[in-house]
Protein backbone atom coordinates (compact mmCIF):
# COMPACT_ATOMS: atom_id res chain seq x y z
CA UNK A 1 0.00 0.00 0.00
CA UNK A 2 2.83 2.39 0.54
CA UNK A 3 4.63 1.72 -2.66
CA UNK A 4 1.30 2.75 -4.33
CA UNK A 5 1.09 6.15 -2.43
CA UNK A 6 4.89 7.14 -3.12
CA UNK A 7 3.94 6.36 -6.86
CA UNK A 8 0.68 8.39 -6.65
CA UNK A 9 2.76 11.07 -5.63
CA UNK A 10 5.54 10.91 -7.92
CA UNK A 11 3.13 10.10 -10.48
CA UNK A 12 1.21 13.23 -9.51
CA UNK A 13 4.67 15.43 -9.44
CA UNK A 14 5.51 14.31 -13.53
CA UNK A 15 2.04 15.80 -14.51
CA UNK A 16 2.44 18.83 -12.14
CA UNK A 17 6.02 19.01 -13.90
CA UNK A 18 5.14 18.65 -17.42
CA UNK A 19 2.21 20.98 -17.28
CA UNK A 20 4.40 23.51 -16.10
CA UNK A 21 7.00 23.03 -18.63
CA UNK A 22 4.35 23.08 -21.32
CA UNK A 23 2.53 26.19 -19.77
CA UNK A 24 6.20 28.10 -19.88
CA UNK A 25 6.46 26.83 -23.76
CA UNK A 26 3.44 28.31 -24.70
CA UNK A 27 4.10 31.42 -22.78
CA UNK A 28 7.60 31.40 -24.50
CA UNK A 29 6.48 30.99 -28.37
CA UNK A 30 3.96 33.99 -27.82
CA UNK A 31 6.07 36.01 -26.34
CA UNK A 32 8.85 35.39 -29.07
CA UNK A 33 6.35 35.66 -31.77
CA UNK A 34 5.51 38.90 -30.13
CA UNK A 35 8.61 39.94 -30.13
CA UNK A 36 9.41 38.94 -33.78
CA UNK A 37 5.95 40.71 -34.53
CA UNK A 38 7.46 44.28 -32.69
CA UNK A 39 10.92 44.02 -34.36
CA UNK A 40 9.34 43.71 -38.06
CA UNK A 41 6.99 46.57 -37.35
CA UNK A 42 9.72 49.05 -36.50
CA UNK A 43 11.54 47.90 -39.23
CA UNK A 44 8.65 48.89 -41.50
CA UNK A 45 8.17 52.40 -39.64
CA UNK A 46 11.51 52.83 -40.26
CA UNK A 47 12.02 51.91 -43.94
CA UNK A 48 8.78 54.09 -44.46
CA UNK A 49 10.19 57.25 -43.00
CA UNK A 50 13.14 56.94 -44.63
CA UNK A 51 11.47 56.74 -47.91
CA UNK A 52 9.18 59.85 -46.91
CA UNK A 53 12.34 61.54 -46.03
CA UNK A 54 14.25 60.98 -48.86
CA UNK A 55 10.75 62.17 -50.84
CA UNK A 56 11.08 65.14 -49.02
CA UNK A 57 14.92 66.01 -49.35
CA UNK A 58 14.71 65.39 -53.12
CA UNK A 59 11.93 67.74 -53.22
CA UNK A 60 13.76 70.54 -51.33
CA UNK A 61 16.38 70.08 -53.55
CA UNK A 62 14.77 70.23 -57.01
CA UNK A 63 12.26 72.73 -55.37
CA UNK A 64 13.95 74.74 -52.77
CA UNK A 65 15.30 78.61 -52.85
CA UNK A 66 17.91 77.68 -55.61
CA UNK A 67 17.52 78.04 -59.13
CA UNK A 68 18.53 74.94 -61.28
CA UNK A 69 18.03 76.69 -64.78
CA UNK A 70 21.23 76.02 -67.10
CA UNK A 71 22.24 73.47 -64.29
CA UNK A 72 21.16 70.37 -65.88
CA UNK A 73 23.60 68.54 -64.58
CA UNK A 74 24.01 69.72 -61.37
CA UNK A 75 20.43 69.53 -60.71
CA UNK A 76 20.16 65.76 -61.47
CA UNK A 77 23.72 65.00 -58.96
CA UNK A 78 21.70 66.92 -56.28
CA UNK A 79 18.59 64.83 -56.78
CA UNK A 80 20.30 61.48 -56.89
CA UNK A 81 22.72 62.63 -54.21
CA UNK A 82 19.71 63.00 -51.69
CA UNK A 83 17.95 60.12 -52.63
CA UNK A 84 21.20 57.84 -51.95
CA UNK A 85 22.40 60.24 -48.73
CA UNK A 86 18.94 59.05 -47.32
CA UNK A 87 19.68 55.09 -46.19
CA UNK A 88 16.66 53.75 -48.34
CA UNK A 89 19.01 51.26 -49.82
CA UNK A 90 19.81 50.18 -46.13
CA UNK A 91 16.20 50.70 -44.79
CA UNK A 92 15.06 48.49 -47.90
CA UNK A 93 18.01 45.96 -47.56
CA UNK A 94 16.75 45.55 -43.88
CA UNK A 95 13.26 45.11 -44.43
CA UNK A 96 14.75 42.29 -46.61
CA UNK A 97 16.16 40.41 -44.23
CA UNK A 98 13.45 39.95 -41.72
CA UNK A 99 9.80 40.19 -43.97
CA UNK A 100 7.81 37.87 -45.92
CA UNK A 101 8.40 38.25 -49.52
CA UNK A 102 5.28 39.71 -49.65
CA UNK A 103 5.88 42.65 -48.19
CA UNK A 104 9.79 42.95 -49.26
CA UNK A 105 7.82 43.22 -52.80
CA UNK A 106 5.76 45.58 -51.85
CA UNK A 107 8.52 47.50 -50.34
CA UNK A 108 10.66 47.29 -53.70
CA UNK A 109 7.73 48.71 -55.26
CA UNK A 110 7.81 51.86 -53.52
CA UNK A 111 11.35 51.70 -53.30
CA UNK A 112 10.90 51.95 -57.49
CA UNK A 113 8.31 54.17 -57.35
CA UNK A 114 10.90 57.02 -55.34
CA UNK A 115 13.62 56.18 -58.13
CA UNK A 116 11.40 57.26 -60.99
CA UNK A 117 10.33 60.19 -58.46
CA UNK A 118 13.87 60.88 -58.67
CA UNK A 119 14.54 60.50 -62.05
CA UNK A 120 11.63 62.92 -62.85
CA UNK A 121 13.38 65.31 -60.52
CA UNK A 122 16.26 65.41 -61.55
CA UNK A 123 14.95 66.00 -65.58
CA UNK A 124 13.88 69.25 -63.98
CA UNK A 125 9.89 68.74 -64.24
CA UNK A 126 8.47 70.95 -62.13
CA UNK A 127 5.33 70.43 -59.29
CA UNK A 128 2.91 71.36 -62.12
CA UNK A 129 4.42 69.29 -64.51
CA UNK A 130 2.45 66.09 -65.55
CA UNK A 131 5.23 63.78 -65.41
CA UNK A 132 5.96 64.84 -61.68
CA UNK A 133 2.37 64.56 -61.10
CA UNK A 134 2.22 61.34 -63.02
CA UNK A 135 5.07 60.40 -60.62
CA UNK A 136 3.96 61.59 -57.63
CA UNK A 137 0.41 59.33 -57.25
CA UNK A 138 2.30 56.40 -58.48
CA UNK A 139 4.55 56.67 -55.28
CA UNK A 140 2.02 57.71 -53.28
CA UNK A 141 0.22 54.21 -54.31
CA UNK A 142 2.72 52.30 -53.90
CA UNK A 143 3.18 53.67 -50.07
CA UNK A 144 0.12 52.72 -49.64
CA UNK A 145 -0.19 49.37 -50.55
CA UNK A 146 3.08 48.97 -49.09
CA UNK A 147 1.62 50.14 -45.80
CA UNK A 148 -1.71 48.12 -46.37
CA UNK A 149 0.67 44.90 -46.41
CA UNK A 150 2.77 45.70 -43.29
CA UNK A 151 -0.52 46.46 -42.06
CA UNK A 152 -1.64 43.05 -42.53
CA UNK A 153 1.62 41.37 -41.57
CA UNK A 154 1.17 42.92 -38.39
CA UNK A 155 -2.36 41.87 -37.40
CA UNK A 156 -3.68 45.40 -37.79
CA UNK A 157 -5.71 45.93 -40.60
CA UNK A 158 -7.72 48.64 -39.89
Amino acid sequence: MEWMTLAGTGLGALVGVGATLLTERARWRRDSAERARQERKEIYVACLTTFRQAHESMRAVAFGDRLWEGEATALDAAVREALRASGCNEARDTAALFAAPEIVAAIDDAFVSLRRLMDVLAAGNGLGSAAFQEAQMAHRSAVRLAQAAMRRDLGSDA
